[in-house]
């Protein structure tokens, strides 16, 4: 469930390339989640990496998490 949770959030991230030619990405409805790299490689690596420890965090400190793709973690929600 974790791993379908983290697909489906990777599934919504968004790229941009810096005027240095280095990438930024995002992921849509995680406000403040970004990670960077010098290839679109390397930042879609991190902000994978950023992404799982993000939730691994958000999850110990029982923050509501938003749905995606049908896969819900939140308690409330899975029961």
């Amino acid at each position: 469930m974790l791993t379908d949770y983290i697909e489906a959030g990777m599934r919504r991230a968004r790229y941009e390339t810096l005027e240095d030619g280095a990438f930024v990405g995002t992921i849509d409805g995680f406000q403040g989640l970004w990670a960077d790299g010098d290839s679109l490689d390397a930042c879609r690596e991190e902000l994978r990496s950023v992404f799982e420890d993000w939730l691994l965090l958000a999850l110990r400190e029982g923050d509501d998490l938003p749905d995606l793709d049908g896969v819900a973690l939140n308690l409330a929600h899975s029961a």
